[in-house]
C-alpha cells in the first residue's frame, strides 16, 4: 500500500508523534495525544484491517515507536501508551483474522499484513530495544507485592505480551533463504534476548513462587524461543560429534556414493557408438499398444526399461480437498552461538524451573484459570524438555513433576478429545490434527522416558518405572489408543511427520509390553465389556406400583382392616374432594384416557393401607368421569362403595408404562445414556501378547505402515526399523504373510529391490525377499493368490488363501448360506416357470407354498432364483402396493370433501379410504390431511367407540370397569400406522412355515381334523364368537374388527396350534399386527351372511341344524317338545358360559399383555386360574376394535386357496370372497 494513499486524519497523527533527525528522536508536544489517537483508530478498523496496513506501510513502528521506546523511556505516560500501541500493531494476523481467509481479496489483505509482522520483527531483532524492556521489567519485578500497583502488573503482562507477539511471528523462508548454521532472523532475535538479559528474567518468573501468574506466558515465550529447534541436536552442542550422528553421517554419503556410481554407470551404457537418430525402431512383442497390434518402440534399447504407458499423459489433478497435508515444522539449525545459548538455558530451567513451572501450568489448567488451547505450550514443553532430559545427562529428578501415571491420564484424555474432535468437526480438522500431534509427541516423550528408567542402573528408579508400566499396561484406554488413531489416520488432515511419530511410538510402546510380558509370566489387565439392555415397555405390577404382591392369603387378611376404616371413612361428612386430583393436568395425554391410570392409583392406595385416600381418589374419578358408572354411579351408597373397593382391590388390572413417558424424548436420552454408564463391566483377565498384536492385523493399519514405508529413502534408519518391525510381526509371529500379499506393496519391493542404494536398506531388502518367496509358495498350489494381490485382505481372506476357500463355512455355521440341492432347484425352476406368467397372484407365494422342501424364506427364494438365473433381478419380486405418491388438486379437494361428509362419523379415516378414488395406504391419507390442516394431530382420526350405559347396579359397574379397562389399553396401544418397506422382511419367517405346513387343507378336512385331535371345545367357542359377531354386526348396523380373546387354557392352546392357525387363515381371521396388536381379530368387512356361513363350516352334520337358524329355518309345527328343551338347555348353559368368559376377560386381558412382552414364565401360567376374578352381569359385548387393518391384509385375503376341494352345497356353504371393499 503507497503512503500517499494513507487516510488525512492518519498522516496527520502521525505526523504530530515527531521526527528522527540522525540518531535523535525529536518527539512533538502532542506525542502523546497522538499515540492515543493510534490506539482509537485501530480499535475502529474494518475487517480488511486498513488502518494496521497503512501503518504497517509508514513504517511507524520503526520510523517513530521504537526511538521513542528507547530514547523517552523516563516519560512514563508516553512509555506506557506506547507499549500498548506496539502489542496492538505486533498482534498476530490469525488473532486479527480469526482464521487464513479463503476469499482472494482478503487473503491478500492477510499476507500483507503477516509481511509488515516480519517486517517488525527484523526491527526488533537489536539490544536497544530488548535492553529498555529488560530493564524495565527488572525493576518492576524488584518490587514487593505490596508495593506493586495495578499499572505495574498491567504494564509487565504487556511487556511479556509484546515479547510473545514478536517472536509469534513465523519467517518468511522464501526471502530469508537461509542454510543450517547461519543466523536468521529468529536467531538474531533470540541473541538479542540473550544480551538484553531478559532469558534470565524469564527464568526468575518461571522459579519464583510470588510470580505464579505469569506461568503461561513464560511457558508459551519459551516454546516460541525454541521453535524449529531439536533437543537432541541441542543436547550434543559443544560436545563434539557423537558417535552415533558419525555414523548415520557416514551411511548417509555412502548411500549417496552408490546412486551416484550407478547413474554413471547408466549415463555410460545409454552412450551409443551410432547417432540418435539411426537408433531404429522395435516392437515390443506381448505389450500391447491402444489397439490390437504389439507396442512399436522409437527408442534406443537402453531406454526400454524405462519406459511406462504414462509417458506423455498429463497427469491428473489431485483436487485440494484430497491433496496430502503440508508439513508446518520445519527444523534447522541455528547459529552456533545461538545453540550454546539455547542449551545453557535448557538445563538452567531443567536444573530450577521445571518441575514448579509445569505444576502451576497443569494446576491452572485444571482449575480452567487458561485460555482456550493452553494445554498445547504444557504438552510442548513436556516433550522438548523430557527429551532434552533424556539425551543429555539422564536425571529423572528433575522431571519428576510430569513423570507420574495422572500426567500420562491427562495426555491420554487430551489425545482422545483432539482424535473425537478432528472427526466431527471438519472444518477445523487440520487445527486438531496439529494438536493431536502434539499430544502424540508428549505421550512418545513419556513412553522413551520411562522405558529409560527401566534400564537405569539404580533400583530405585527401575522400580518405579515398572510401578508405572504396571498402572499403564493395565488399562484397557492406553492399549487401544494406537489402534484408533491407525484406524482413524487421514492423510488429507496429518502430516507424513505425524505418522512417523504414531509408528515410532507403536513399535515403543509394544517392545515395552512384550518385555514386560516376558519379565512377569503372567499379566493381568482390565477389560471393559458392554450389555446392551432394551427398556421394556410393560412394567411388572410390583415394578410400576411400588409395591410388594401380596398372595392371596395376605389379600384376604388385610381387607377386613380396610373394610373397617372405609366404613367409617364412607360416614364422614367432611370428607373432602379437593386434595385428590384422579387425573394428570401436566400430562400430555388427555384426561378422558386417563381412566386406567386413575383405577391403578386407586389400587395402590389400598395395597398401601390407605383407604381414606383411595375412598375420596375414587369419588373424584366419579366426578371427572360420569359416564358409563365406572367409578359407581352418582346416588351409590356407602355400601355399594365398599363393595367396589373391593373389588377394585381383587382385579389383577393390568399395568402399563404411559404413553407421555414415552414421548418425553429427552428425559429417554438421559435415562439411556445413564443405564449404558452402568452396564459398562469391568473385568481382569490374563493379558495374550499375541492376542493383543491380532489386533493389529487389519488392512487400514498395515495401508498406514506401507503409506510410510513408501518414502523410505526420506525416511531415517530408525523409522524403517520401526516399518519393517511391525510388518515382521504380523507375518512372521502370527504367521500371516497373505496379509502383505497386495500388488501395490509389491510393487515398492520391485522399486526398492532395483534401487542402487539397496546396500544401505539390508533389512529392508531381507523382508522384501521373505515374503516375495512366501508369495511364490502360495502361487505354486492356489493360482487365484495373483488375482488376490489386487485387494486389500482381512484375516478370514488370509485363511481362506492358504487353507483352501470354503475353510471359513464349517466355522460359522449361523452365517452359511442355505444349500440347494440339485432336486430342490429342479423344483423351483419347475415352479417358478409354471407359475410366473399367473395373473392375480404373487408368484413367491405360490412357490413358498407349494414348495416340498425344508423351510426357505421369501428373501431366500428370490436370491436363489435371482442367481439361477430365472430371474434378473431382486426387485422383479418387489410386491406390488400403490405407485401414487403426488396428490392433484382435485385429488386434494375429493379428500377434503370426504373428510367434511364423514368427520361426524365413528371411523372417519375407514370411511375416506373406502370411498376415495385413488386408492392410497392409511399412513398417505393421514400425512395428507394433516398436510392441509383439516386435523391438528393424528389421535383426532382414532376410531370413536360407542359407550353404552347401564342402569346403575352393582354388577354393571362391574362390567363396565372391566370393559374401560381393556378400552383404555387398547386405546394406549392404538398408535398411528406407518407405511414400512421392511414387512416383507418381517413376514418372510411366517411365510416360510405356512409353506412348511404341506399341501393346503380345505376347511372341512382341518375342521374334522381338530375334532380328532380333541379341539371341540375351542372349534365351539370359535363358533360362538362368529355367530355373536354377526348378532352384533346386525344388531349394530357397522362392523368392527372383534378381536378373539381365549379365555382359558385349552383355548389358548388351541390358539398356538398350528393347524388350528391354519382353520382361522381359512376362515380368513386377521392375524394380530406385528408389535402392535395381540389377538386374532374377525375383520370388518366380513358381513353377518359370512359369519354364519364360517360358523356353519365349523359345525358338525348332526349340529348344523341348531348353529344355522338363518339359513335352513324349520317350521315351528315341525319342532318337538324335546328338541325344544334341548335348546332351551343349550341356551341357559350358553349364558353360563358367557357370565364365565366375561368375568376372565380382564385376567385374560392381562396374562395375554404379559405373555406378549416375555415377563410370564410357563409355570406362572397354570397358577394364574385359581385367584379370585371380578363378577360382571351379563350385558351385551362391548366390541375392541382396532385401527391396524392394512390394505395390504385385504388384498391378501382375497387371493384364492389353493387345492381347495369343492363343498357340497347341501350340507356346508362355501366361504366366498367378499369384493365390496373393492
Amino acid at each position: 500500500m503507497d503512503l500517499n494513499m494513507m487516510n488525512c486524519e492518519l498522516l496527520a497523527t502521525c505526523s504530530a508523534l515527531g521526527y528522527l533527525e540522525g540518531d535523535t528522536y525529536h518527539k512533538e508536544p502532542d506525542c502523546l495525544e497522538s499515540v492515543k489517537d493510534l490506539i482509537r483508530y485501530l480499535r475502529h478498523e474494518d475487517e480488511t484491517r486498513d488502518v494496521r496496513q497503512q501503518l504497517g506501510a509508514a513504517q511507524i513502528l520503526q520510523s517513530d515507536l521504537l526511538p521513542i521506546l528507547t530514547q523517552h523511556r523516563q516519560d512514563q505516560s508516553l512509555f506506557h501508551a506506547v507499549i500498548r500501541l506496539m502489542v496492538n500493531l505486533t498482534q498476530p494476523a490469525l488473532l486479527c483474522f480469526g482464521s487464513v481467509p479463503k476469499e482472494p481479496s482478503f487473503r491478500h489483505h492477510f499476507l500483507q499484513v503477516l509481511a509488515y509482522l516480519q517486517a517488525y520483527k527484523e526491527a526488533f531483532a537489536s539490544e536497544k530495544a530488548f535492553g529498555v524492556l529488560s530493564e524495565t521489567l527488572y525493576e518492576l519485578l524488584q518490587l514487593g507485592w505490596e508495593e506493586r500497583q495495578e499499572e505495574d502488573s498491567l504494564l509487565i503482562e504487556r511487556i511479556l505480551l509484546l515479547v510473545r507477539n514478536v517472536l509469534h511471528v513465523p519467517a518468511d523462508l522464501d526471502q530469508e533463504k537461509r542454510i543450517d548454521d547461519d543466523a536468521s532472523v529468529h536467531d538474531r532475535l533470540l541473541w538479542a534476548i540473550h544480551l538484553s538479559g531478559l532469558d534470565d528474567l524469564l527464568l526468575f518468573l518461571a522459579s519464583a513462587t510470588a510470580e505464579h501468574q505469569w506461568s503461561l506466558h513464560v511457558l508459551e515465550i519459551i516454546s516460541l524461543m525454541f521453535r524449529d529447534q531439536s533437543p537432541e541436536q541441542l543436547a550434543g552442542v559443544g560436545q563434539g560429534r557423537l558417535a552415533q550422528e558419525r555414523r548415520t553421517a557416514v551411511a548417509e554419503l555412502e548411500v549417496l556414493r552408490q546412486r551416484e556410481m550407478a547413474e554413471k554407470k547408466t549415463r555410460a551404457l545409454q552412450r551409443g557408438n551410432r547417432h540418435s537418430r539411426f537408433g531404429g525402431s522395435y516392437i515390443v512383442q506381448g505389450l500391447k499398444s491402444i489397439g490390437e497390434r504389439d507396442l512399436i518402440f522409437h527408442k534406443g534399447l537402453h531406454n526400454l526399461q524405462n519406459y511406462t504407458s504414462d509417458l506423455g499423459k498429463q497427469p491428473r489433478r489431485v483436487p485440494k480437498r484430497r491433496q496430502a497435508a503440508r508439513e508446518l515444522s520445519v527444523q534447522r539449525r541455528s547459529a552456533l552461538n545461538v545453540r550454546l545459548f539455547l542449551r545453557d538455558f535448557c538445563s538452567e530451567f531443567l536444573e530450577n524451573c521445571y518441575n514448579r513451572l509445569m505444576g502451576s501450568v497443569k494446576d491452572h489448567l485444571l482449575r480452567e484459570k487458561a485460555q482456550q488451547h493452553d494445554e498445547t505450550y504444557y504438552m510442548w514443553a513436556l516433550a522438548f524438555f523430557m527429551a532434552f532430559n533424556r539425551a543429555a545427562s539422564f536425571r529423572p529428578g528433575l522431571v519428576s513433576e510430569t513423570l507420574s501415571v495422572r500426567t500420562f491420564h491427562f495426555i491420554e484424555q487430551n489425545l482422545t478429545k483432539y482424535y473425537e474432535m478432528m472427526l466431527t468437526d471438519r472444518k477445523e480438522a487440520t487445527s486438531w490434527a496439529r494438536r493431536m500431534h502434539l499430544a502424540l509427541k508428549a505421550y512418545q516423550e513419556l513412553l522413551a522416558t520411562v522405558n529409560e528408567m527401566n534400564v537405569s542402573s539404580d533400583e530405585a528408579v527401575r522400580e518405579s518405572s515398572r510401578i508405572i508400566q504396571n498402572n499403564i499396561f493395565y488399562v484397557m484406554e492406553y492399549r487401544e489408543l494406537f489402534l484408533a488413531l491407525f484406524r482413524k489416520f487421514d492423510e488429507r488432515c496429518q502430516p507424513r511427520s505425524f505418522l512417523r511419530d504414531l509408528v515410532e511410538t507403536t513399535h515403543l510402546f509394544l517392545k515395552m509390553l512384550e518385555r514386560f510380558c516376558r519379565s512377569r509370566g503372567n499379566l493381568m489387565v482390565q477389560n471393559k465389556r458392554k450389555k446392551r439392555k432394551k427398556k421394556k415397555k410393560v412394567l411388572d405390577q410390583s415394578v410400576a406400583s411400588g409395591n410388594v404382591p401380596y398372595s392371596p392369603e395376605e389379600m384376604e387378611s388385610v381387607w377386613p382392616s380396610l373394610a373397617e376404616q372405609l366404613q367409617c371413612c364412607a360416614q364422614d361428612p367432611e370428607l373432602s374432594l379437593d386434595s385428590m386430583v384422579p387425573f394428570d393436568a401436566a400430562s400430555e395425554v388427555p384426561v378422558e384416557e386417563q381412566r386406567a391410570e386413575a383405577m391403578v392409583r386407586i389400587q395402590d392406595c389400598l395395597l398401601a393401607g390407605q383407604a381414606p385416600q383411595a375412598l375420596t381418589l375414587l369419588r373424584s374419578a366419579r366426578e371427572v368421569w360420569p359416564e358409563g358408572d365406572v367409578f359407581g354411579s352418582q346416588n351409590i351408597s356407602p355400601e355399594e362403595e365398599i363393595q367396589l373397593l373391593k373389588q377394585i382391590f381383587w382385579a389383577p388390572l393390568p399395568r402399563q408404562q404411559g404413553p407421555e413417558e414415552q414421548g418425553a424424548e429427552e428425559e429417554d436420552e438421559e435415562e439411556e445414556e445413564e443405564e449404558e454408564l452402568h452396564v459398562v463391566e469391568v473385568l481382569e483377565k490374563e493379558f495374550n501378547f499375541l492376542d493383543y498384536l491380532k489386533r493389529f492385523a487389519n488392512s487400514t493399519v498395515i495401508q498406514a505402515y506401507v503409506l510410510l514405508l513408501r518414502s523410505y529413502k526420506q525416511n531415517s534408519a530408525h523409522t524403517n526399523h520401526c516399518v519393517v518391525k511391525m510388518l515382521h510381526r504380523l507375518a512372521y509371529d502370527l504367521k500371516m504373510e497373505a496379509l502383505l500379499f497386495q500388488l501395490s506393496l509389491f510393487c515398492l519391493f520391485n522399486h526398492l529391490l532395483s534401487d542402487p542404494a539397496a546396500g544401505a536398506y539390508k533389512e529392508l531388502v531381507t523382508f522384501a525377499k521373505y515374503i516375495l518367496g512366501k508369495f511364490f509358495a502360495l502361487a505354486a498350489v492356489n493360482q487365484k493368490a495373483f488375482v488376490e494381490l489386487l485387494f486389500w485382505k482381512n484375516t478370514a481372506v488370509v485363511r481362506e488363501m492358504t487353507e483352501g476357500y470354503g475353510s471359513l463355512d464349517g466355522g460359522s455355521s449361523s452365517r452359511r448360506r442355505p444349500v440347494w440341492s440339485p432336486e430342490e432347484e429342479a423344483q423351483l425352476q419347475e415352479l417358478y416357470l409354471a407359475h410366473k406368467d399367473v395373473e392375480g397372484q404373487d408368484v413367491v407365494d405360490t412357490i413358498l407354498a407349494h414348495l416340498k422342501t425344508a423351510p426357505r424364506t421369501r428373501k431366500q427364494v428370490i436370491h436363489h432364483l435371482v442367481q439361477l438365473g430365472l430371474a434378473d433381478s431382486v426387485k422383479d419380486f418387489q410386491r406390488k402396493g400403490t405407485q401414487i405418491v403426488l396428490w392433484t388438486e382435485d385429488q386434494e379437494l375429493e379428500l377434503q370433501r370426504l373428510f367434511e361428509e364423514f368427520q361426524d362419523s365413528d371411523d372417519v379415516l375407514g370411511n375416506i379410504m373406502k370411498n376415495i378414488t385413488a386408492k392410497r395406504s392409511r399412513a398417505r391419507i393421514v400425512d395428507k390431511l394433516l398436510a392441509l390442516g383439516l386435523v391438528a394431530e393424528r389421535r383426532e382420526l382414532y376410531k370413536k367407540r360407542r359407550k353404552k350405559l347401564a342402569p346403575s347396579s352393582l354388577p354393571n359397574e362391574e362390567e363396565s370397569l372391566n370393559d374401560f379397562c381393556q378400552e383404555d389399553l387398547e386405546e394406549e396401544e392404538n398408535l398411528p400406522e406407518e407405511e414400512s418397506e421392511e414387512d416383507e422382511e418381517k413376514e418372510e419367517g411366517s411365510e416360510a412355515e405356512q409353506a412348511h405346513g404341506g399341501s393346503v387343507l380345505s376347511t372341512q378336512n382341518l375342521g374334522q381334523n381338530l375334532h380328532q385331535e380333541g379341539f371341540s371345545a375351542p372349534l365351539l367357542w370359535l363358533q360362538n364368537c362368529l355367530i355373536r359377531a354377526a348378532e352384533d354386526r346386525e344388531e349394530v348396523g357397522c362392523s368392527q374388527a372383534v378381536p378373539l380373546v381365549p379365555l382359558t387354557e385349552e383355548n389358548e392352546e388351541a390358539m398356538e396350534n398350528e393347524q388350528f392357525q391354519q382353520l382361522l387363515q381359512k376362515l380368513r381371521v386377521r392375524p394380530p399386527a406385528s408389535g402392535q396388536e395381540t389377538f386374532w381379530r374377525i375383520p370388518a368387512k366380513l358381513s353377518p351372511t359370512q359369519l354364519r356361513r364360517m360358523a356353519a363350516s365349523l359345525s358338525q352334520p348332526e349340529e348344523e341344524e341348531k348353529l344355522q337358524p338363518g339359513l335352513e329355518p324349520k317350521v315351528p309345527g315341525e319342532q318337538g317338545p324335546e328338541e325344544e328343551h334341548q335348546q332351551e338347555a343349550a341356551h341357559q348353559q350358553e349364558e353360563e358360559r358367557q357370565k364365565e368368559n366375561r368375568a376372565h376377560a380382564p385376567r385374560a386381558l392381562l396374562s395375554a399383555r404379559k405373555k406378549k412382552a416375555g415377563l410370564v414364565s410357563p409355570e406362572e401360567e397354570g397358577t394364574d386360574g385359581g385367584k379370585e376374578q371380578l363378577k360382571v352381569a351379563p350385558k351385551k359385548r362391548q366390541l375392541l376394535d382396532s385401527d391396524e387393518e392394512k390394505e395390504e391384509d385385504e388384498g391378501g385375503n382375497k387371493a384364492p386357496e389353493l387345492g381347495a376341494p369343492g363343498i357340497r352345497k347341501k350340507k356346508r356353504f362355501q366361504i366366498e370372497d367378499d369384493d365390496e371393499s373393492d
